[in-house]
């Protein structure tokens, strides 16, 4: 592979986003997970072949081989999703918990009939409905973003804990949340607590999976990039270039880089797990070499681009115009993703986050 780096210039012809529009029966919007998730089917898309062959996640024992390195996104899932009353008027609120900086102020996306202005008070309330934290909303940013402070001296991601909830997508239930989302919807590997969207090709893996593939000599590794709303915003622009990338952080320790380096070297193959994972590795080794990582990246990737860290990628299926389907898109091949979600729509596979997944070889 070439040493260059990654392409980052436009199309030479813009991309129009229609052309990543597509119709999906509701039907096959999965609105909860299978009992065992490695059942999960799985539509291996293989490139050489342009061809599909129907498998299932439990299968990737023999679709895998030894010496590959399997690399997972083990952020999680914090709850995001906060309730409460306007003081003044005690009109229903809802908020998405984005992040907080060190002097304790909160970035959120607010939800609520009427006009909101600084200085209004919100009262969080706990998921019995019990007024607990009062938040003040200082200052409005764009795209409905607002920066706000609570009036508890606990830590942002403790209060969290104790108020709020899963921050499900929309197409799952409305986004209204179980008791069995607070398990179902985070990895077997999740560990740093920081992502408002799970990264939802690692929810079919299991224990039992990843000691079958370690005991086979596939190599694990893991990074860290915590999934923002940036991720999910679909593009609103006329051209797909014209889409703004929202930064999100992560962090790929020197010694997992060196594990995803040194299978690579021995001719094992970089199997990233998930679009996010992708985002990072490619974030990471734009050299032609994974480096260790710790920072935000607002990498797009979209036609054209040179894939250097990657070379298999399992996916789920995701939503039209979005930045994930037109990562899977160039990293597949646009025709051959187009006909593959196809076939899966035939095949009445299960989408989104919930769903079934494919693995581009």
């Amino acid at each position: 592979m070439s040493d260059e780096r990654h392409p980052r210039t436009l199309n030479p012809e813009p991309s129009p986003a229609p052309v990543y529009d597509y119709d999906l029966p509701p039907s096959l919007i999965a609105q909860q997970p299978l009992e065992r998730r490695s059942d999960a089917r799985l539509l291996v898309v293989d490139r050489a072949a342009q061809s599909f062959v129907h498998r299932h996640v439990r299968d990737l024992p023999e679709l895998l081989r030894p010496g590959d390195c399997l690399v997972v996104n083990d952020t999680r899932v914090i709850a995001a999703t906060l309730i409460g009353r306007r003081a003044s008027t005690g009109g229903r609120w809802q908020g998405l918990f984005l992040d907080a900086d060190a002097q304790g102020c909160w970035r959120i996306l607010c939800k609520t009939r009427g006009k909101l202005a600084p200085g209004d008070v919100v009262m969080l309330q706990d998921r019995e409905l019990r007024d607990r934290v009062a938040l003040r909303l200082i200052e409005k940013q764009d795209e409905g973003v607002w920066i706000a402070k609570c009036d508890s001296r606990d830590a942002a991601l403790d209060l969290l804990e104790m108020l709020g909830r899963v921050p499900l997508p929309h197409y799952i239930r409305d986004g209204m949340m179980t008791d069995a989302d607070r398990q179902t919807y985070q990895t077997v590997f999740a560990k740093e607590p920081g992502a408002i969207a799970a990264p939802t090709a690692g929810l079919h893996f299991t224990v039992d999976l990843l000691k079958r593939l370690k005991d086979m000599g596939v190599v694990l590794a893991r990074l860290t990039l915590h999934v923002g709303v940036g991720t999910f915003r679909p593009i609103k622009t006329e051209a797909v270039e014209e889409h703004t990338m929202h930064a999100e952080w992560g962090r790929l320790d020197e010694a997992e880089a060196a594990k995803i380096n040194a299978a690579r070297e021995a001719g094992g193959r970089v199997v990233a797990v998930g679009t996010t994972t992708t985002r990072l590795l490619e974030s990471a080794g734009a050299s032609g070499k994974v480096e260790p990582w710790n920072g935000s990246t607002d990498l797009f990737i979209r036609p054209p681009y040179e894939f250097r860290s990657v070379d298999q990628l399992m996916t789920n299926f995701h939503l039209p115009r979005s930045t994930l389907l037109v990562l899977v898109r160039t990293f597949g091949g646009d025709a051959l993703i187009r006909r593959a979600y196809e076939e899966a729509i035939r095949e009445e596979y299960r989408f989104y986050s919930y769903g079934d997944a494919m693995l581009i070889v």
